[in-house]
């Protein structure tokens, strides 16, 4: 499942927010271990990928926080987690499919559709990207964004000058597209 949308909220909060040591982590740590299938038709996870050059800075928003009804009315979604990253010039997430963890962990018997809405923070910049399948995303808005459930396989890179701002909106799916 697949769908391009929008999302019209105050940008401002995320983008001004205090990302700093202690929001970064490396998206490799849980990778090597989800996506293991994946990796195995490659020879398997390519060790060039360290701390350095797949380091994002990632916060957690609850309800207190932002408005999640107003965010899940927007994109037809029943809205469990938000987060928002900062990823720096010169860092890639590599390819991958949203495995949705956290809300598999919260809700192991709920059987709707799992997706996540990529929300871009501020508008394009020269050298970030988002690829999906044999597509590559770019020259976005402001609020502009991708949904997608856990079939789409899909990576993103800042290779420019300016630091690249993404929402995730992650929950289950409303209405049918």
């Amino acid at each position: 499942m697949f769908k391009k949308v929008h999302l019209d909220y105050d940008y401002d909060f995320f983008l001004n927010a205090n990302y700093d040591k202690d929001s970064e982590l490396s998206c490799i740590s849980y990778q090597v271990i989800e996506l293991a299938d994946l990796h195995a038709q490659y020879g398997g996870f390519p060790d060039s990928y360290v701390l350095d050059n797949t380091r994002i800075y990632q916060l957690w928003w609850d309800r207190t926080q932002i408005d999640f009804d107003d965010i899940g009315n927007q994109l037809g979604i029943e809205v469990i987690t938000v987060s928002s990253i900062k990823q720096r010039p010169g860092g890639v997430i590599p390819y991958h499919r949203d495995t949705f963890y956290k809300i598999t962990q919260q809700y192991p018997n709920r059987s709707e559709l799992k997706v996540r809405a990529n929300i871009h923070l501020s508008p394009w910049s020269m050298g970030h990207i988002i690829e999906y399948g044999d597509e590559v995303y770019r020259k976005w808005n402001q609020g502009d964004g991708l949904l997608w459930d856990s079939s789409i396989l899909h990576l993103g890179a800042n290779n420019g000058f300016k630091d690249k701002y993404t929402l995730q909106v992650s929950g289950f799916l409303m209405e049918e597209f």
